[in-house]
């Protein structure tokens, strides 16, 4: 029979911190994942859970100067339906929707979603693509990293044992356009097989990009960046030859995993194809 961990629910950040500082804790806010671990089906349970659900600190969606600010305890449902994310980042929301059912986006964070470190992660090629800085904080203060260095490795994360995930800061990049697809075995409630997302600078039509991110997840150890790929796309017209270009060096690039939900053939195949199909839309043909 599984053994529930011990579990001490803080009232203030400064509270948690201090328990932090004290003893190991496995962060926990919405519980989807952890729930599963406690059963013995993902991996050992941790002896101590910090319920930092009740943290006020760690809520709410804001613009501050020229980042898109989230809260590490914004639940999908709050992204669905915040009017400043579909202003300014509207694939974070389309992203939040493809996340299990409501009984999860209602539970489910961002910030778990980036703790946890799943390679299939929805939210995570996002954070990658968009070049956000995740907020860390302690009772030695706080620190940013870039999500690029946030996955360093196979379920690890930059976050010291006495850290917090505080919240995600998105650049507000005036021309910036972002794009996301997931595929999985269903439209609902399905674990990636492969996830994308691609950002770049410029209108879309006909006109060349610049500053290309195309990140993807559920094809790695990590969520990864795909170097050679973006370095096609950089200055180049969203048109059938740049499309037909992108999608063979995308499938030449990747190593993909195989597992219990997908072939890395598989992957491969349809993250070209996806890549293909972002850019048919984006050049509007």
């Amino acid at each position: 029979m599984p053994v529930e961990p011990h579990v001490t629910s803080p009232r203030t950040l400064s509270e948690a911190y201090a328990l932090l500082a004290q003893q190991p804790h496995r962060p926990v806010a919405g519980g989807t994942d952890l729930l599963v671990q406690i059963t013995g089906e993902l991996g050992d349970p941790p002896d101590r859970v910090l319920d930092i659900w009740h943290l006020d600190e760690l809520r709410g969606i804001a613009v501050d100067g020229d980042a898109l600010v989230l809260g590490a305890l914004t639940t999908y449902t709050e992204m669905r339906r915040s009017p400043l994310v579909a202003e300014f980042l509207p694939a974070l929301s389309e992203a939040a929707a493809t996340i299990g059912a409501a009984q999860i986006q209602n539970r489910g964070t961002i910030g778990g979603n980036a703790a946890n470190a799943s390679p299939a992660g929805d939210t995570l090629p996002l954070l990658i693509a968009c070049d956000a800085e995740l907020v860390l904080g302690s009772e030695r203060g706080e620190r940013s990293v870039t999500a690029g260095e946030f996955w360093p490795e196979y379920r690890r994360t930059a976050l010291a044992a006495d850290e917090l995930l505080l919240r995600i800061r998105f650049p507000m990049v005036g021309d910036r356009q972002v794009r996301f697809r997931k595929v999985g075995t269903r439209r609902a409630q399905a674990i990636s097989k492969v996830v994308m997302a691609l950002a770049w600078r410029g209108d879309d039509g006909t006109a060349p990009w610049r500053d290309v991110r195309l990140a993807l997840g559920s094809v790695a150890a990590t969520p990864i960046r795909a170097g050679a790929t973006e370095a096609v796309l950089d200055g180049a017209s969203p048109d059938q030859s740049t499309a037909d270009r992108a999608a063979s060096t995308l499938a030449g690039e990747l190593n993909p995993i195989d597992d219990v939900r997908s072939s890395a053939d598989y992957r491969r195949a349809v993250a070209a194809r996806v890549l293909h199909r972002l850019i048919r839309e984006a050049g509007g043909w």
